[in-house]
């Protein structure tokens, strides 16, 4: 099963409104309706654009799909996120028109003509389970790999009545999604507390908190790190390793660089939501030394008569 992209079939941004999604819909409907287009492939077009509409038309079924979305890529196969069932079962014929598996894989029969119909209700049925919320604490480094993080958390259990009558210990391989950022609340369903009487479970909603690093500051998608450098690097240029989340770069310091100027490395930051990785942003901080013989002061002092420079020409 191959994930699609909806929001790329319709040609709108996903921050589109229900406006833009509508007319980017009316307009594909009009170009390849089956009964009035000559274009290649005009029928799988139009269905393709119906269940992208059908999909991003409604509040509840758009936050399902953006759930989902971020775990995958276009035309490529669909696992899902971790804890992620499908509801399967219901292709084709069996409600949800001509949509594709993908779609029934997410909505079950809740495709044209079946909004809050029976086979909802039946999902619907008794208490639903209660909500988990917890904070995951994330190395800057876990943001980039491609392993999955094992998270444990307590799920509240009720009994017939609703009770609150224990906790027990859950856990979960997540997949850390690619450009999220600090502070994101990412929505695993159904790994909540179990439902009551039939409900469905609760939702687990993970905040994600980026643990403080030793070397770089966060700016977005960009990292920044201060290199400290003798006061002659800066004048005279030096070559330099600067330390990444994956390695070691070299960095070439001109000569005449200023204190606190900022050199960006591409490609060495954090991942943005399309995997595509921000600069690392090496800010240079001239160190002096801490002591001084009387040799080395007479080579400053003699510095200072044949540079003949005033620092506060404009101050």
């Amino acid at each position: 099963m191959d994930f699609k992209d909806y929001y790329k079939i319709l040609g709108v941004e996903p921050t589109a409104d229900d406006k833009a999604i509508k007319a980017a819909y009316r307009k594909l409907a009009r170009k390849y309706h089956p009964d009035v287009s000559k274009e290649k492939d005009a029928e799988a077009k139009f269905k393709d654009a119906s269940e992208a509409y059908e999909a991003l038309k409604s509040a509840d079924k758009r936050a399902e799909y953006d759930d989902l979305r971020r775990y995958g890529q276009h035309g490529q196969p669909f696992q899902g996120p971790p804890g992620w069932q499908s509801r399967g079962g219901f292709g084709g014929d069996q409600g949800g028109g001509d949509f594709s598996d993908f779609f029934s894989s997410i909505f079950g029969n809740r495709g044209p003509g079946f909004g809050g119909g029976n086979g909802r209700q039946s999902r619907s049925a008794g208490r639903r389970g209660q909500d988990v919320e917890m904070e995951l604490p994330i190395f800057l480094e876990e943001t980039l790999a491609n392993e999955s993080k094992k998270v444990t958390f307590q799920v509240p259990q009720h009994n017939a009545n609703g009770q609150h009558v224990s906790n027990t210990s859950k856990s979960l391989n997540v997949k850390i999604p690619a450009g999220v950022t600090d502070g994101e609340r990412i929505r695993l369903k159904g790994q909540g507390a179990p439902g009551v009487g039939g409900g469905a479970n609760g939702d687990l909603y993970l905040t994600i908190r980026f643990a403080p690093h030793p070397k770089f500051d966060v700016e977005g998608e960009n990292l920044i790190i201060t290199l400290p450098l003798a006061p002659w690097e800066l004048a005279l240029g030096a070559e330099v390793a600067v330390p990444t989340l994956t390695g070691k770069i070299n960095l070439k310091v001109p000569a005449g660089s200023q204190n606190g100027q900022r050199m960006r490395a591409k490609g060495h930051g954090l991942k943005n939501k399309a995997g595509e990785r921000g600069y690392l942003f090496v800010q240079l901080k001239a160190v002096m030394p801490k002591a001084a013989g009387d040799d080395v002061k007479a080579l400053w002092q003699e510095l200072a008569k044949k540079a003949a420079f005033n620092p506060r020409e404009n101050f």
